[in-house]
Protein backbone atom coordinates (compact mmCIF):
# COMPACT_ATOMS: atom_id res chain seq x y z
CA UNK A 1 0.00 0.00 0.00
CA UNK A 2 1.67 3.54 -1.16
CA UNK A 3 -0.66 6.06 -1.92
CA UNK A 4 1.22 9.02 -3.72
CA UNK A 5 -0.22 12.90 -2.52
CA UNK A 6 0.20 15.82 -3.93
CA UNK A 7 -0.22 19.13 -1.42
CA UNK A 8 -0.88 22.75 -3.03
CA UNK A 9 -2.43 24.70 -0.23
CA UNK A 10 -1.53 28.58 1.16
CA UNK A 11 1.47 26.97 3.43
CA UNK A 12 2.84 24.48 0.61
CA UNK A 13 3.21 24.33 -2.85
CA UNK A 14 4.10 21.10 -4.94
CA UNK A 15 4.94 18.94 -1.60
CA UNK A 16 4.56 15.48 -2.39
CA UNK A 17 4.73 12.58 0.21
CA UNK A 18 3.87 8.82 0.15
CA UNK A 19 1.38 7.07 2.39
CA UNK A 20 2.81 3.93 3.05
CA UNK A 21 0.69 2.42 5.81
CA UNK A 22 -3.07 1.91 7.07
CA UNK A 23 -4.55 4.86 8.22
CA UNK A 24 -5.06 5.13 12.08
CA UNK A 25 -3.22 2.25 12.41
CA UNK A 26 0.53 0.83 12.53
CA UNK A 27 1.97 3.42 14.89
CA UNK A 28 4.99 3.65 16.59
CA UNK A 29 5.15 1.45 19.77
CA UNK A 30 5.55 3.90 21.73
CA UNK A 31 3.08 6.89 20.01
CA UNK A 32 -0.60 5.93 21.57
CA UNK A 33 -3.07 9.57 21.12
CA UNK A 34 -6.37 9.51 22.84
CA UNK A 35 -7.68 11.31 20.14
CA UNK A 36 -7.71 11.12 16.42
CA UNK A 37 -7.45 14.14 13.85
CA UNK A 38 -11.10 13.89 12.91
CA UNK A 39 -12.36 13.98 17.25
CA UNK A 40 -9.66 16.79 17.65
CA UNK A 41 -11.21 18.78 14.82
CA UNK A 42 -14.83 17.90 16.44
CA UNK A 43 -14.22 18.78 19.68
CA UNK A 44 -12.47 22.41 19.02
CA UNK A 45 -8.98 23.05 18.78
CA UNK A 46 -6.49 25.93 17.58
CA UNK A 47 -9.48 28.19 17.81
CA UNK A 48 -10.81 26.61 14.47
CA UNK A 49 -8.02 28.68 12.18
CA UNK A 50 -6.09 24.96 11.85
CA UNK A 51 -6.47 23.60 8.42
CA UNK A 52 -9.16 25.60 6.88
CA UNK A 53 -7.26 25.71 3.33
CA UNK A 54 -5.88 21.84 3.17
CA UNK A 55 -9.01 20.05 3.80
CA UNK A 56 -8.56 18.02 0.33
CA UNK A 57 -5.39 16.12 1.30
CA UNK A 58 -7.61 14.68 4.45
CA UNK A 59 -10.67 12.40 4.32
CA UNK A 60 -13.81 14.90 3.79
CA UNK A 61 -15.60 13.35 7.40
CA UNK A 62 -12.56 14.81 8.93
CA UNK A 63 -14.68 18.05 8.63
CA UNK A 64 -17.72 17.57 8.60
CA UNK A 65 -18.77 18.68 12.08
CA UNK A 66 -15.49 20.41 13.01
CA UNK A 67 -15.66 23.23 14.64
CA UNK A 68 -13.61 25.69 12.09
CA UNK A 69 -13.07 29.49 11.57
CA UNK A 70 -12.57 30.79 8.38
CA UNK A 71 -11.81 34.52 9.67
CA UNK A 72 -9.42 34.23 11.97
CA UNK A 73 -8.42 32.21 15.31
CA UNK A 74 -11.18 32.24 17.83
CA UNK A 75 -10.52 30.53 20.99
CA UNK A 76 -14.15 30.38 22.07
CA UNK A 77 -14.47 27.77 19.47
CA UNK A 78 -12.20 25.81 21.46
CA UNK A 79 -13.80 22.73 23.52
CA UNK A 80 -12.32 24.82 26.58
CA UNK A 81 -13.19 28.49 25.20
CA UNK A 82 -9.86 29.46 26.05
CA UNK A 83 -6.65 30.09 23.94
CA UNK A 84 -3.84 27.44 24.38
CA UNK A 85 -1.81 28.21 21.53
CA UNK A 86 0.87 30.16 20.50
CA UNK A 87 1.66 32.02 17.33
CA UNK A 88 3.05 30.39 14.57
CA UNK A 89 6.29 32.88 14.64
CA UNK A 90 6.89 31.42 18.33
CA UNK A 91 6.97 27.66 17.00
CA UNK A 92 9.82 29.12 14.01
CA UNK A 93 11.70 31.29 16.59
CA UNK A 94 12.09 27.93 18.88
CA UNK A 95 12.66 25.79 15.87
CA UNK A 96 9.53 23.29 16.34
CA UNK A 97 8.51 23.30 12.86
CA UNK A 98 9.97 21.21 9.71
CA UNK A 99 9.91 22.23 6.25
CA UNK A 100 7.44 19.23 5.35
CA UNK A 101 5.25 19.90 8.04
CA UNK A 102 4.83 23.78 8.28
CA UNK A 103 2.00 23.81 10.44
CA UNK A 104 3.41 22.05 12.82
CA UNK A 105 2.61 19.35 14.95
CA UNK A 106 -1.16 18.79 14.31
CA UNK A 107 -0.20 18.24 11.17
CA UNK A 108 2.53 16.07 11.28
CA UNK A 109 0.40 13.84 13.26
CA UNK A 110 -2.88 14.03 10.37
CA UNK A 111 -0.46 12.97 7.80
CA UNK A 112 1.20 10.08 10.34
CA UNK A 113 -2.51 9.14 10.93
CA UNK A 114 -2.95 8.74 7.56
CA UNK A 115 -0.18 6.65 7.11
CA UNK A 116 3.15 9.01 5.99
CA UNK A 117 6.23 7.97 7.79
CA UNK A 118 9.07 10.59 8.14
CA UNK A 119 12.62 11.56 9.57
CA UNK A 120 10.54 13.62 11.50
CA UNK A 121 8.00 10.45 13.44
CA UNK A 122 11.19 10.05 16.29
CA UNK A 123 11.03 13.89 17.03
CA UNK A 124 7.36 14.83 17.04
CA UNK A 125 6.72 11.36 19.08
CA UNK A 126 9.13 12.78 21.69
CA UNK A 127 7.33 16.38 22.00
CA UNK A 128 4.22 14.19 22.06
CA UNK A 129 5.33 12.40 25.07
CA UNK A 130 6.98 15.38 27.00
CA UNK A 131 3.40 16.99 27.18
CA UNK A 132 2.15 14.03 29.81
CA UNK A 133 3.95 16.17 32.35
CA UNK A 134 0.71 18.33 32.11
CA UNK A 135 -1.54 15.34 33.23
CA UNK A 136 0.21 14.71 35.97
CA UNK A 137 -0.32 18.47 36.91
CA UNK A 138 -3.84 18.26 36.29
CA UNK A 139 -4.23 15.01 38.39
CA UNK A 140 -2.28 16.57 41.48
CA UNK A 141 -4.50 20.36 41.80
CA UNK A 142 -7.84 19.00 40.12
CA UNK A 143 -10.79 16.96 41.41
CA UNK A 144 -11.19 14.17 38.77
CA UNK A 145 -13.10 15.40 35.67
CA UNK A 146 -13.67 19.21 36.80
CA UNK A 147 -13.75 20.81 33.10
CA UNK A 148 -13.15 24.11 34.82
CA UNK A 149 -10.01 23.41 36.49
CA UNK A 150 -7.26 24.40 34.59
CA UNK A 151 -9.03 24.91 31.53
CA UNK A 152 -5.89 26.39 29.41
CA UNK A 153 -3.95 23.26 30.79
CA UNK A 154 -6.98 21.16 29.25
CA UNK A 155 -6.93 22.66 25.82
CA UNK A 156 -3.16 22.35 25.31
CA UNK A 157 -3.63 18.69 26.02
CA UNK A 158 -6.35 18.51 23.52
CA UNK A 159 -4.12 19.84 20.78
CA UNK A 160 -1.93 17.02 21.26
CA UNK A 161 -4.36 14.12 21.05
CA UNK A 162 -5.03 13.51 24.81
CA UNK A 163 -8.52 13.39 26.15
CA UNK A 164 -7.91 15.65 29.02
CA UNK A 165 -11.98 15.16 29.48
CA UNK A 166 -10.89 12.03 31.45
CA UNK A 167 -8.73 13.27 33.95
Amino acid sequence: MRKRVSVHDRMQKKYIYFRTHPMGRSFHPDFHPELTPKQMLQLGVFGGKYMTDCKREFPSDWFRNAKQCQAEHNPKINFFGVNASQPLSVWRRKGWIYEEDPRGWFQWYCRYYMGRRSMDDDRQISRWKAIRRHIAQLKKNCPKKDLNCRRKQRQALLHWAYDSRKI
